[in-house]
C-alpha cells in the first residue's frame, strides 16, 4: 500500500487499554493509532478524516498533558446528530481511538472494561466534539474549521472533469495531489493554528 509520504510525518497517538493488557493483546496494554489507521477506517484521506484525528489528538493531550490517555475510560459528545453530514466519519473515528461506542460496544469483562453508552450524539457543547473523562469529568471542546487552509484554486475544474467522466489519467492524478496537499496542510503546516482548530478545557 503506497500513501503520500506526509501519512508519516503525523504524530500518533498511544493510549493505555487495560482491556488489552488483561487479555494479551499488547504486552503492556499500550495502543499506537495513526493518521494511516484512521485512513484505513474511512478508506479515504480528506479535510474532514484529518480534522477527526487532530481533534481526537489535540483533546487527549489537553485532557492527560503527560499522562498516557486510557483508552475505554473516555466518554465521547457530538453535536450533530448521527446521520447527518460527516457526524458518521468523524464518530467512527473518535470510536476508534478512544474505545468509546454507543450501544454497540463491548458489553464489559466481570462488570469491567464496559465500552457501551461513552459515546453520544446531539450533545450541547459549543463545538463540533468534545472528549471527558470519566475518572476527572474534565471535558475537552474543539471546533475545528479547516476553511482557513484554502483549496487550490485548480481543484474546482478539475472535480467537474472527473465528475463528468472527461478527466484523463493525467487530470485525475494532479487532482489527487492537490487533494492530499490541502489535507497535509491542514495535518502538518497548520495544526497548531487556532482558526483552524480551537480547544476548551470546560
Amino acid at each position: 500500500m503506497k500513501t503520500p509520504d506526509f501519512f508519516n510525518t503525523v504524530p500518533s497517538i498511544t493510549l493505555y487499554d487495560p482491556l488489552a493488557k488483561v487479555l494479551g493483546a499488547t504486552e503492556d496494554g499500550l495502543l499506537t493509532y495513526t493518521y494511516e489507521d484512521v485512513v484505513k477506517l474511512a478508506g479515504h484521506s480528506c479535510p474532514t478524516v484529518a480534522g477527526a484525528y487532530l481533534m481526537v489528538m489535540k483533546g487527549l493531550n489537553a485532557l492527560y498533558k503527560d499522562e498516557i490517555p486510557v483508552r475505554g475510560a473516555i466518554k465521547v459528545h457530538l453535536k450533530g446528530k448521527l446521520g447527518d453530514g460527516v457526524i458518521g466519519v468523524i464518530s467512527n473515528i473518535a470510536s476508534m481511538i478512544t474505545g468509546a461506542t454507543d450501544i454497540s460496544g463491548f458489553h464489559g469483562l466481570a462488570g469491567n472494561f464496559d465500552r457501551r453508552n461513552l459515546l453520544n450524539y446531539e450533545a450541547d457543547i459549543a463545538g463540533e466534539i468534545a472528549l471527558e473523562r470519566i475518572d476527572t469529568q474534565r471535558k475537552v471542546i474543539l471546533s475545528y474549521d479547516p476553511s482557513c487552509v484554502i483549496p487550490d484554486s485548480r481543484m474546482g475544474p478539475l472535480l467537474s472533469q472527473i465528475a463528468s467522466g472527461s478527466a484523463d489519467e493525467e487530470t485525475r492524478n494532479l487532482f489527487a495531489e492537490l487533494w492530499q496537499d490541502r489535507v497535509r496542510r491542514i495535518l502538518i503546516d497548520s495544526r497548531d493554528d487556532v482558526r483552524l482548530l480551537h480547544c476548551r478545557i470546560s
